[in-house]
């Protein structure tokens, strides 16, 4: 069993090495053939919170995105910086957050050709994602497949064990509840909130994202106000690090700046998940009048989740000096975070459960969007009753195997929608002229939008 888990190990490592290649390659190529989208990034996150009673869609535009980054505001964000900040240094998070920008341009692409090639179901609603672009703009339903059957094996790893784990962990170390307990509320909350599908998810969704956003950002803002003292040579120290890693000392003298920028690539890739292909998938769902508007408010995700929230977990890591102690990944964030008198442990525990179950709802959606593309809607309840039981057993079992596994069909997800983002951005550059660069956002868009299937 060790072998296997072993080559398991090894089989992620080695997939992932290459991908981040071909996913920075993607970001800075599409971020050229663009023109620099992401200068347009205040008219996404203006547009996910306006009104526009012309839409056409299933639900709006912001309840898309808040259920987008439901599933990519997770672990990731609170786990996953303070473990690239553990292997690589202070310096991490500028590539990360260098990471973050570059996906804005994925992200924007990856959302406006989901728009673009989504069809409308017979019951009136959309349908759309890589699988639907790969199969209607490439013309390749076997690609197609694979995306989508690598999305479902993921949702059972990363998507819903994975995350109940976490959820049951971290109620365990703030509150002493057993983990029995914990994943029985856990699995509880995902039957009740994942039986009203796709509307049901959404409406959650934009009541837990802006909360759990808000009471997290304001925790870490609490942490740099009080240690304000030290915030400038912080900053100093991420900004040289990333370039000359022994600036940092201690445990990080001798790693190379290439260390360095594979850890924050790597931990900025997995948190924003741009080039993924799984955003797009709810992105799909959204009522705009053009691909344009979605696309624009689709990017403003990566923004939230990178830019912003890992950059803000990273500079907290560096000011408060957790990153100097012995420790790895939560080590390093609870270390910090208790230095908020009384509630720290408690706030921490209170973020990682918010962040780890929207993960389970956004995760969800996308999953049963490609089981109904594979076998139509009777997949649809022998699905969710898999994914509820997968995420019991999460939440009491350990799951390190689970999580490279996940890691491997999280990169097989990836291939096949880089592809297609690649061959068809041609496309993407001629809706972003006619709509954006002709400022015509307000205008209807002639797509396959309409089509039935």
């Amino acid at each position: 069993m060790q072998d296997v888990i072993s080559f398991i190990h090894s089989a992620s490592d080695l997939l992932w090495s290459g991908l981040l290649f071909l996913l920075i390659g993607t970001h800075l190529f599409l971020t050229l053939r663009l023109l620099g989208i992401q200068r347009h990034i205040h008219r996404g996150i203006r547009l996910s919170i306006s009104r526009d009673p012309q839409n056409t869609g299933d639900i709006s535009p912001f309840a898309a995105l808040a259920t987008a980054l439901a599933a990519t505001i997770g672990t990731g964000n609170i786990v996953g910086v303070a473990t690239a900040v553990t292997c690589g240094g202070p310096g991490a998070i500028f590539w990360m957050w260098i990471t973050g920008v570059l996906g804005i341009a994925t992200k924007y692409t990856e959302a406006v050709l989901s728009l673009f090639y989504r069809v409308r179901n017979a019951d009136g609603s959309f349908s759309g994602g890589p699988m639907y672009v790969i199969q209607r703009g490439l013309h390749s339903k076997w690609l197609a497949a694979l995306f989508a059957f690598f999305t479902i094996l993921a949702s059972f790893g990363i998507g819903s064990s994975v995350q109940s784990n976490s959820f049951t962990s971290a109620l365990h170390e703030g509150f002493g509840i057993p983990h029995l307990w914990s994943a029985i509320i856990v699995t509880i909350l995902t039957a009740i909130s994942i039986l009203g599908g796709v509307r049901s998810i959404s409406r959650i969704c934009v009541i837990l994202v802006p909360f759990m956003g808000l009471f997290y950002i304001s925790a870490c803002l609490f942490l740099l106000v009080t240690h304000y003292e030290t915030l400038p040579e912080s900053i100093s120290l991420i900004f040289h690090s990333a370039f000359n890693p022994e600036a940092a000392g201690g445990a990080f003298i001798g790693i190379s700046v290439m260390q360095v920028a594979r850890y924050g690539i790597a931990r900025g890739l997995f948190s924003n998940e741009s080039g993924m292909g799984s955003a797009p998938i709810i992105a799909a769902s959204a009522k705009s009048r053009n691909p344009v508007r979605q696309g624009l408010i689709s990017a403003s995700g990566t923004f939230w989740d990178t830019v912003v929230i890992c950059a803000i977990t990273g500079l907290v890591i560096v000011n408060t000096g957790a990153f100097r102690i012995s420790g790895e990944g939560l080590q390093l964030t609870q270390y910090a975070f208790d230095l908020i008198p009384f509630v720290g442990s408690k706030v921490l525990c209170i973020s990682l459960t918010t962040f780890t179950f929207s993960t389970i709802l956004g995760w969800y959606f996308y999953a049963e969007k490609c089981a109904t593309y594979l076998w139509g809607g009777c997949a649809v309840l022998p699905y969710r009753i898999c994914y509820v039981i997968a995420t019991f057993l999460g939440g009491i079992f350990s799951l390190n195997l689970v999580w490279s596994l996940g890691d491997i069909f999280n990169g097989l997800m990836a291939i096949p929608n880089l592809i297609s983002l690649l061959l068809l951005s041609g496309i993407a550059v001629r809706l972003t002229r006619i709509y954006l660069w002709n400022n015509r956002l307000n205008a209807n868009a002639p797509t396959p939008s309409g089509r039935k299937q």
